[in-house]
């Protein structure tokens, strides 16, 4: 409990890669163009943030020789972490491992068989993935709970493999975690929205799911978008 004149404590977790892919993918927007600070300042609520509570975790991007869209996306990173380090943001990263996944032409494809009457037999591709992205929120997480340095840590993940160390979090330290999940109609791609995850709702102390209006007053109007 609270004493009459003290506020309750909070500190921020975010998963930059997953709260892109759930939820700025699907509203067609970038990093850039959304306010990470007054987006914070809604979840806060009135609470204190205590001291390094702004917290972003991505893997980071490199650029490729020759490739143009890994030279941009990472100038766009740069200038993101700029932005979260002039509001005193801790931010944490790990590398992108990128790895070539094959795709094998068989009857669980749509329309295999005209595909495979065209001589195309399996599909390759890159895919790059974090690595220790979750380890390192978690363990973010679990430290600053045992260091009382947080009443409540605000989750925004949907990342079940954060899961465990919430439950010991719970349990051992008595701290609350709140999860901020996300219900985001993809307008392109209907059977791609986003949903929030059962397993952090039954996990967590306290619930909040948004939706695509809650979010549109984060994005900055200045900002043209980009195709």
């Amino acid at each position: 409990m609270f004493g009459k004149f003290q506020k309750e404590r909070v500190q921020i977790f975010i998963d930059g890669g997953n709260f892109y892919h759930l939820v700025l993918k699907k509203l067609n927007i970038r990093e850039l163009d959304f306010s990470f600070e007054e987006f914070v300042n809604f979840l806060v609520n009135n609470r204190d943030i205590s001291l390094q509570g702004k917290r972003y975790y991505v893997g980071t991007v490199r650029e490729i020789v020759g490739d143009e869209r890994t030279k941009k996306a990472m100038s766009n990173q740069t200038k993101l972490f700029t932005i979260l380090r002039f509001y005193d943001w801790e931010i944490k990263t790990s590398k992108l491992r990128t790895r070539i996944e094959k795709i094998i032409i068989d009857d669980r494809i749509v329309d295999y068989k005209k595909i495979l009457k065209k001589g195309i037999k399996f599909i390759e591709f890159k895919r790059s993935r974090e690595k220790g992205i979750d380890v390192k929120l978690a363990t973010d997480m679990i430290v600053a709970a045992v260091d009382d340095k947080y009443d409540t840590a605000i989750v925004v993940s949907s990342d079940a493999d954060i899961v465990p160390a919430i439950d010991w979090i719970r349990k051992r330290t008595k701290k609350k975690v709140e999860y901020i999940g996300f219900s985001i109609l993809d307008e392109t791609k209907k059977y791609e929205n986003t949903k929030p995850l059962q397993t952090m709702i039954t996990y967590s102390d306290v619930q909040r799911i948004l939706t695509n209006s809650d979010l549109k007053p984060f994005i900055k109007p200045f900002i043209k978008k980009t195709k």
